[in-house]
């Protein structure tokens, strides 16, 4: 019996509103990689908060998240989408490897 006799997506579907972590947009950042630079321009009410809507809104753990966003910063592609908010993020993540 196939997956989809069981209801489960098959091979490149994704359950609606999960984005896609191989499909480019029109400047070459995939969907997911849009999806969290999104999540990084929002702000985060209290502790956990952006873990839980990492979790909740990417289907990913905070780890594989992480991950990701460092390899977004050293993106040309997610710089030029998003200057303000890589350029932001880059600064901090170079503050804190000063401090080390």
């Amino acid at each position: 019996m196939s997956d989809e006799q069981h209801g489960e997506p098959s091979e490149g579907e994704r359950p609606e509103g999960e984005p896609s972590e191989r499909a480019p947009s029109g400047d070459g950042l995939s969907e997911l990689d849009l999806a969290v630079l999104a999540l990084e321009r929002r702000a985060f009410s209290g502790p956990g908060a952006k873990e839980r809507a990492v979790r909740e809104r990417l289907g990913m753990t905070p780890t594989r998240y992480y991950q990701l966003l460092g390899a977004l910063l050293d993106d040309p592609r997610a710089l030029a989408h998003d200057p303000v908010t890589v350029n932001r993020l880059r600064r901090i993540r170079d503050a804190r490897r000063e401090r080390r």
